[in-house]
């Protein structure tokens, strides 16, 4: 049987609401909801009495339960944390407050806006287009940009979209540059050049439009012209490459030749002194002999006087092929005509050995005769002196 079906004697006592003395009716819900309070109480240290005071501290102990529940979580919700590589712009009301370093923060939930991001990673942008160089030749040009945050403010309130500053100053960058440089320089040499320029022009926009972007380093990837020339323009850089080959050899020849000259020239120039050296002291030498000799002379003139004849004799006449023999004691002056016979002998095509076979046997006779007759008439002590 139910505890509040009618009849019952006992069924009013099994009210789980507490209400053993009403004989009907639903449960009192303000009753069930006190002695909830009360056990709330309980728990947490509040009064539980039945009186009018006692309700009224129990219900603002529920009240401060949920407060503090729901201070507990608003305190969680501002907790955050940044890594080293991470920095965070906060914003208070819609309004800059301050910028946060690695470490453990917290801020004003629904209050405060905090933006993170990673101002130390690397990151890259490409550009990929093709433009017009000084000389009016089209090339395409292949370049990426390496870059980091460096103004996390700047960054995320001075301008709306960083990225697209980038891309569109890149791009205003590389078609300056591009523009104020030849064709050759870009497919070849320039590059380098190129990506320095580019680079400076770029920071100077950036930091103009306060865009909180450093740029790290620009790379020109790829230079070509376009594909409907690209035969003719492969013909240019081998040539290029032939020259450059051409000019390397010379270089290297240079190099050879240079040192081997200079070498010939040091050389020169020292014989050059040598020879200064030996006339110096070939002419000091002679005035020290002309002094001693005039000391010679002014003891005995007439001997110093005929050897000096017969030295200055001996000197014009040793080159001549002409032979002249005075015979001592004779009146007759005998001529060998060597210069003669040594002429016919060149002339047949003979040797040394060769000029005698040239002459007739009537010029060898003669030969033969004046060597016997000047033997002849040599004068007694000379052959002695030769025989000793």
């Amino acid at each position: 049987m139910a505890w509040n079906e009618p009849g019952g004697n006992n069924n009013n006592q099994q009210d789980p609401w507490g209400g053993g003395n009403r004989n009907d009716g639903p449960p009192d819900l303000d009753e069930a909801l006190k002695k909830f309070q009360e056990k709330l109480n309980g728990i947490f240290g509040g009064g539980g009495s039945s009186s009018g005071g006692g309700q009224r501290s129990g219900g603002f102990g529920l009240i401060g339960v949920i407060l503090a529940v729901f201070a507990l979580l608003y305190l969680a919700m501002g907790i955050y944390q940044l890594d080293q590589q991470e920095r965070a712009v906060v914003l208070r009301f819609g309004k800059f407050h301050s910028v946060e370093t690695a470490g453990l923060h917290w801020n004003w939930p629904i209050i405060d806006r905090v933006y993170v991001e990673n101002v130390t990673a690397t990151r890259l942008h490409t550009v990929r287009g093709e433009m017009l160089t000084e000389d009016e030749n089209i090339v395409e040009v292949n370049l990426s940009v390496q870059y980091n945050i460096s103004d996390l403010k700047n960054f995320l309130l001075e301008i709306r979209s960083p990225e697209q500053s980038l891309k569109e100053s890149t791009d205003s960058a590389l078609r300056h540059v591009v523009g104020g440089s030849k064709m050759d320089d870009v497919l070849t040499v320039g590059r380098e050049q190129i990506a320095q320029e580019v680079k400076q022009r770029l920071t100077e926009y950036l930091n103009d439009y306060k865009t909180g972007i450093q740029v790290l380093t620009v790379n020109v990837e790829k230079t070509q012209p376009p594909a409907e020339v690209q035969a003719a323009f492969d013909d240019v850089i081998k040539a290029r490459e032939d020259e450059q080959r051409v000019q390397n050899l010379a270089q290297a020849y240079a190099n050879q030749v240079v040192p081997e000259a200079r070498g010939k020239a040091k050389r020169i120039l020292q014989e050059a002194q040598a020879y200064r050296d030996e006339v110096i002291a070939r002419s000091e030498g002679e005035a020290v002999r002309f002094e001693k000799l005039l000391a010679e002379y002014e003891k005995a003139r007439e001997v110093t006087r005929e050897r000096l004849y017969l030295d200055t004799v001996q000197q014009v006449m040793q080159n001549s092929t002409k032979v002249m023999i005075d015979v001592e004691g004779g009146n007759n002056l005998m001529y060998l005509p060597l210069d003669q016979l040594t002429r016919n002998a060149v002339m047949s095509g003979g040797g040394d050995g060769a000029a005698l076979q040239g002459l007739t046997r009537d010029e060898l006779d003669q030969i033969k005769q004046l060597l016997e007759q000047l033997k002849r008439e040599r004068p007694v002590s000379s052959r002695r002196r030769e025989e000793r």
